[in-house]
């Protein structure tokens, strides 16, 4: 039962949670170089991190078990564990609210104000599990809320004001991530119908239409886009790094090549999970890894900065 209950918390998923460390990582880029408690901030974020790891597999749990029924109609959500039988439904809520609890212990030890947001985001779960995932729109803007409340814990977790650009583009991008999934949900089931696959899954939100999600992809992909680019070739952005933040902008190419390889997986019913759909295309993964390397230069490798100082002004 070991392996299906590690299968059932989602471990791949809790690279979501890095979401968490993007204020860390600015902070240290910027105002934090040099600062004599760097050590502890950057526990305080990675044991962030962990609590909402712990929250999230959780609430998997949970949800796993809620939804039970829908999955086993689905050609690919019926091989997770509670639908297939591999993990009994009492054991998987007895998992999710241990690592419930877990969490905001975790959140509790690191700062009260992170054990009050940890909290947030556990109402929210709630509500969603309860009513949202089924109301249309609602759903998807629900689940980036829970991405942009990360963002702003991984700052209170270290003591920093939070910045609305740092908002705006997680929001995008994560909107532009839960349509990514419903449409690789719903691509799943059709070409599962087209090769004979008796399925009664039907999407719980109502997206029964691949041009509409697609339209809702290209809408909040270009967005993505439009605010990643905006800040880093805003004065916020300038004031805190200087000309490093003109190298944010030179990674676009990389962004645009992630969000398209995402689009076609989903179009390819390859996309339950947008973590997943990235580890399993080669091109996706590689730009992936590229970019969060070009990051790390640009805001850490002294020759990136000169090199880049060197051409832009």
């Amino acid at each position: 039962m070991i392996p299906a209950v590690l299968r059932l918390m989602r471990p791949g998923d809790w690279a979501k949670n890095a979401f968490v460390l993007v204020p860390l990582v600015f902070w240290l880029a910027g105002d934090g170089r040099g600062d004599a408690d760097a050590s502890e901030q950057v526990l305080r974020a990675i044991l962030t991190a962990v609590a909402f790891s712990m929250a999230g597999s959780g609430f998997y749990c949970l949800n796993d078990v809620l939804d039970a029924h829908e999955d086993r109609m689905h050609p690919v959500k019926r091989h997770r564990p509670v639908a297939s039988g591999a993990v009994s439904p009492r054991v998987a809520m007895a998992v999710g609210l241990a690592l419930i609890a877990s969490g905001l212990a975790i959140a509790a030890w690191v700062r009260l104000a992170v054990l009050a947001a940890l909290g947030v985001y556990v109402v929210l779960q709630v509500l969603y599990n309860a009513r949202l995932k089924r109301v249309r729109m609602v759903d998807v803007a629900t689940v980036a809320s829970g991405f942009v409340l990360r963002a702003i814990t991984g700052a209170l977790a270290i003591g920093i004001a939070v910045s609305t650009w740092l908002v705006a583009v997680v929001f995008a991008l994560t909107l532009f991530l839960g349509f990514v999934k419903r449409l690789g949900d719903l691509r799943a089931a059709q070409m599962a119908r087209a090769a004979g696959e008796a399925t009664d899954w039907k999407p719980r939100a109502g997206y029964d239409s691949a041009e509409d999600l697609n339209w809702l992809l290209a809408v909040t992909g270009a967005l993505t886009m439009m605010t990643y680019l905006s800040y880093a070739l805003s004065d916020h952005a300038r004031g805190i790094f200087g000309v490093r933040a003109t190298g944010f902008a030179l990674l676009a190419p990389l962004v645009l090549v992630v969000i398209h390889r995402l689009c076609a997986r989903a179009n390819s019913g390859k996309a339950d999970s947008p973590v997943a759909a990235v580890l399993a295309d080669g091109a996706a993964r590689t730009a992936t890894v590229l970019f969060g390397a070009g990051v790390l230069a640009v805001l850490f490798w002294p020759p990136a900065e000169r090199a880049i100082g060197a051409v832009f002004q």
